[in-house]
């Protein structure tokens, strides 16, 4: 039954229904994640490097702090898990050019390949989603995938969009 205000039905908030969409973003994360892993499995690292790996690759001179900021991790972790890829050769860190203490984070060569490999079966398996579910499907994903982070978290998208159409 539609609430006569705004149309909307609110069936849709039901228990059964909420439980359902846990359980779909349950699933979806790990396939989405699977291929992935077992990459990562072969060379004996895991999920935080590879969400260090994307991060760093989005985001090129990247800062430790802004790197954490988005991870929300303990520096102990990060700074486990950075060590490790620039160990071997995954990861770069220079320092800051207005403040020296600042580290600023860069992928290698070999860190690009890894994250191409990593993100090629994500990126596959998202476009044939959204080639599936047609254009208001993806933009009601992306408002519900907004709606599900926390509120500081939603500008940044919105700027990427904003961004990108001012690209086309």
């Amino acid at each position: 039954m539609a609430d006569v205000k705004t149309g909307v039905n609110p069936l849709f908030l039901r228990e059964e229904e909420l439980r359902q969409g846990m359980e779909l973003l349950f699933y979806a994360y790990r396939d989405f994640t699977a291929e992935p892993d077992a990459i990562l499995g072969k060379i004996g690292l895991g999920r935080a490097h590879h969400r260090v790996i994307y991060f760093i690759g989005r985001n090129p001179a990247i800062t430790v702090t802004e790197l954490l900021s988005i991870l929300r991790i303990t520096k102990q972790s990060l700074s486990r898990v950075l060590s490790e890829l620039v160990r071997s050769g995954f990861v770069t860190q220079r320092p800051g050019v207005r403040d020296r203490r600042q580290r600023l984070l860069e992928l290698t060569e070999k860190g690009v390949d890894l994250e191409r490999q990593l993100s090629e079966s994500q990126r596959q398996r998202i476009a044939k989603a959204y080639r599936k579910a047609g254009a208001v499907a993806v933009e009601g994903f992306r408002e519900v995938m907004l709606g599900i982070i926390d509120d500081e978290d939603r500008p940044k998208f919105t700027a990427k969009l904003d961004r990108a159409a001012l690209k086309r």
